[in-house]
């Protein structure tokens, strides 16, 4: 696998698609048999449902996820009951989901797993560090259709993007749609003194003075700008947003001033479309976060659940242009 030894430098990995079918549990399923054949003891777990044979909304045949002698998983009492391992039980939850509590188990004897988790990151960061426990080298978090927030970097150490022909048949518009999330991944960072400053504060929006001290502008979300008639820029042009950043606040800022400065805490909180953002930009505005997720890989998967197929050769080329980065596609990578 061309990713293989960066993914062996961290921790903790999720996969992510932008859109459901994009290939995240081929990947996956190749990750694990290669980390298999390599020995790495690895644990597994999902932030939805994954592993199903059919897909729910199309109807269509997906892959099953496999699991190998000796990975620990994590999944739901229901889903566990379904299993096709050999496997012990060690550890239940007591936090229980509607399809019953967490089974963490270890495979003895390989075979096909669904795997359904925590509904929450806090709960996916305590399973992870309970895997690592457990002498799990790499803990890797399966995605779910806009659940971006598992690639979060306070949630998992670094991230696997999946794109393809389920985002768009367009290649033009796969390639704009992916872009977009992809700059939005790839934002710079603010200063170390800035980010162990502004990293406690837990809700709000925050005004960043030139000489470094932090104000509280008094408004709880970037959901309520538009309630508000408090001068944002009273104590500078740079604003920090705890939680999550909106296009009202984008526009609102845009609307404002030139040349502002906006601190996000990490990707997964910009709800933004590429109209503001772009807004923003040309009023020299200037988006950073406290921390940047870490990007091992993109991949491409060329064929839709309606039926339509993409030029794989062509397509991650373009793609591979555009990010100026490479992009995998996830059927094609050699299978040794």
């Amino acid at each position: 696998m061309p990713f293989l030894p960066d993914i062996l430098q961290h921790r903790s990995l999720s996969i992510v698609g932008l859109e459901k079918n994009t290939g995240k549990t081929v990947c996956l399923n190749y990750i694990l048999r290669r980390l298999d054949q390599l020995g790495v003891h690895v644990g597994v777990t999902s932030i939805g449902v994954d592993g199903e044979q059919t897909d729910a909304v199309f109807a269509t045949a997906k892959p099953e996820i496999t699991l190998y002698n000796g990975t620990h998983f994590i999944t739901s009492e229901q889903h566990y009951l379904k299993r096709q391992v050999v496997s012990s039980i060690e550890y239940v939850d007591s936090q229980r989901t509607a399809l019953g509590p967490m089974v963490t188990a270890r495979v003895l004897v390989g075979g096909k797993v669904l795997l359904s988790g925590a509904a929450s990151t806090s709960t996916l960061r305590r399973q992870l560090r309970q895997l690592s426990d457990m002498g799990c080298r790499l803990g890797i978090v399966d995605g779910a259709l806009s659940r971006l927030s598992l690639a979060s970097p306070t949630v998992t150490d670094a991230m696997i993007l999946a794109t393809g022909a389920a985002v768009s048949a367009s290649v033009k518009q796969l390639v704009s749609r992916t872009r977009f999330l992809y700059n939005l991944i790839c934002l710079d960072e603010v200063d170390a003194a800035r980010r162990e400053l502004l990293s406690p504060i837990a809700s709000g929006l925050w005004g960043v003075a030139d000489d470094g001290t932090v104000h509280d502008l008094g408004i709880a979300s970037a959901f309520l700008i538009g309630r508000s008639e408090v001068d944002l820029l009273r104590f500078g042009k740079t604003i920090f947003a705890s939680g999550a950043v909106s296009d009202r606040l984008l526009r609102t800022l845009t609307s404002k001033a030139k040349g502002i400065t906006l601190i996000a805490r990490d990707f997964t909180k910009l709800f933004i479309t590429p109209e503001a953002y772009s807004d923003f930009v040309r009023r020299d505005g200037r988006l950073l976060v406290l921390q940047r997720s870490q990007l091992i890989a993109i991949t491409l998967n060329p064929t839709s659940p309606q039926g339509f197929v993409l030029d794989s050769g062509s397509t991650c080329n373009a793609l591979s242009d555009a990010l100026q980065t490479p992009v995998y596609d996830v059927m094609k990578i050699p299978q040794e």
